[in-house]
């Protein structure tokens, strides 16, 4: 079947790619039924893993969070002991409300978070002292950490609580906050990486895009402009090289094989925020 003949060829053609599509943000809603598997963090640089959980922090009921990056460069060398700090408003019984200061240092270990990763965050708190220290692991701390954050608060009584949050924990929360995955490509078991839908969604646009243009012994039956036809036939020549040009065949094969890639383009777009049935290329 001609590629001029399928539904929505009335583009321009010198619409050769449309690479600035504008997006609403993907609003997800939460549900008690829904239940992470999992949470990958190695997109992430130490940097990412700051910025999500200053993020965390926000959507997870803290005021006045403040990421103290104190620099544009990419590490943090600055931070006097804490990467993050956030207030927490309580209520009491009868209703008085007050403030907790809470210090977050953020730890993005390949394997698990030792002893001495720790040590200087709690030697600032006993300057400072605030409410809460809380160590942010995007994986786990070691045995020997826990042990001996267990020693410390035994034997030196300190002014405040010390609270750990592990790759467990930072589930729960992503679960309710489910925004934070997609905002920050973080991975998970249930949910493709944002990049991943991207790219998918790239290459689909590419072959709509391909599919819908005439086949080359046809292009003279067409009154273009010599510049615009020499454009459309060299972007043709590049996607043939990327995709193949058996694959990008399959999609007009038939009114079926067409469809299906129309209905693929609609869904990822969907899950990016546009309208059911947005089939522009």
């Amino acid at each position: 079947m001609d590629q001029a003949h399928r539904e929505g060829s009335d583009t321009d053609p010198s619409d050769l790619r449309n690479d600035e599509l504008e997006r609403e943000p993907v609003a997800v809603e939460d549900s008690d039924d829904f239940a992470l598997g999992s949470l990958d963090f190695d997109g992430l640089s130490p940097t990412d893993f700051e910025e999500f959980s200053f993020d965390l922090m926000a959507e997870s009921g803290f005021s006045n969070v403040d990421w103290r990056k104190g620099t544009p460069l990419a590490a943090s060398p600055a931070d006097r002991g804490r990467d993050i700090v956030a207030r927490k408003t309580l209520t009491d019984i009868d209703g008085h409300q007050y403030e907790e200061q809470w210090f977050v240092d953020c730890k993005h270990y390949k394997r698990g978070v030792p002893p001495d990763a720790l040590q200087g965050t709690l030697a600032w708190a006993m300057v400072e002292r605030p409410a809460v220290v809380l160590f942010i692991a995007s994986g786990y701390l070691t045995n020997g950490a826990k042990d001996w954050i267990a020693d410390y608060e035994r034997t030196n009584r300190p002014p405040f609580r010390i609270r750990v949050w592990e790759k467990p924990q930072l589930l729960r929360l992503v679960e309710k906050n489910l925004d934070l995955a997609f905002r920050h490509d973080v991975g998970t078991s249930a949910l493709r990486r944002v990049s991943e839908i991207l790219r998918s969604e790239s290459e689909f646009m590419d072959r709509l895009w391909y599919g819908r243009k005439p086949a080359d012994e046809n292009v003279d039956l067409y009154d273009w402009a010599d510049d615009i036809r020499a454009g459309m036939l060299a972007a043709k020549r590049r996607m043939e090289e990327q995709y193949g040009l058996d694959e990008l065949a399959k999609d007009v094969e038939t009114d079926w094989a067409w469809g299906y890639l129309s209905g693929k383009i609609s869904a990822l777009r969907w899950v990016l925020g546009d309208d059911w049935d947005n089939l522009d290329s």
